[in-house]
């Protein structure tokens, strides 16, 4: 077993590592350009919208109070009338990175701590550069890529967005899993 404390510098450089390599993904490249298409009438949907003053928050439109309401005929034809839809609110505020991004590196912290838990516990200092490779990016990659499928099945996310997702979460646990291997107490 390798104490937690002893992995904090991979820990750290590999979140580090993290948040460059995803600015880069999503600010330098066009990998993710299409990932949420312009609506042609956007004017117009948000003209609409505006009036109801929807607080913030995820919806899902039509959605039923009760099971036997879901089964209903009138539901049914709610459903067949459309739009189904599943969209969230934010709060009409200037659109700041800010938040998002240092949210963003508290997440890869927290998935490197993961990631130095289970390989810490598995692995005893002095492992070769592969088995913590394997242990640290196995991990890691659930952290950053597991929960994103979910979204394309149960919300129906376009699936391409939820594969580039997990190409940039398999690009996430590499680097991970490098930095670990690398750094991994002798």
């Amino acid at each position: 077993m390798t104490l937690l404390s002893a992995l904090w510098l991979p820990i750290l450089v590999s979140a580090v590592l993290v948040f460059v390599a995803s600015s880069l993904i999503h600010m330098a490249s066009p990998w993710h350009k299409t990932d949420y298409p312009k609506l042609a009438n956007e004017q117009q949907v948000m003209d609409a919208l505006r009036p109801l003053a929807i607080p913030p928050g995820d919806y899902f439109v039509p959605r039923p109070s009760s099971r036997e309401e879901m089964r209903s005929s009138a539901f049914a034809e709610r459903v067949k009338q459309g739009p189904v839809v599943v969209f969230t609110v934010m709060p009409n505020e200037t659109m700041s990175m800010g938040r998002n991004l240092v949210l963003w590196f508290v997440y890869c912290i927290v998935v490197s701590g993961l990631a130095a838990y289970i390989a810490g516990h598995a692995l005893p200092p002095g492992m070769p550069y592969q088995r913590v490779f394997r242990f640290a990016g196995a991990t890691a990659f659930i952290g950053y890529t597991a929960a994103l499928w979910q979204m394309s099945i149960w919300y129906r996310r376009a699936w391409m967005t939820t594969i580039k997702a997990t190409i940039d979460g398999l690009i996430y646990a590499l680097l991970t899993a490098g930095v670990f291997g690398w750094l991994w107490p002798r």
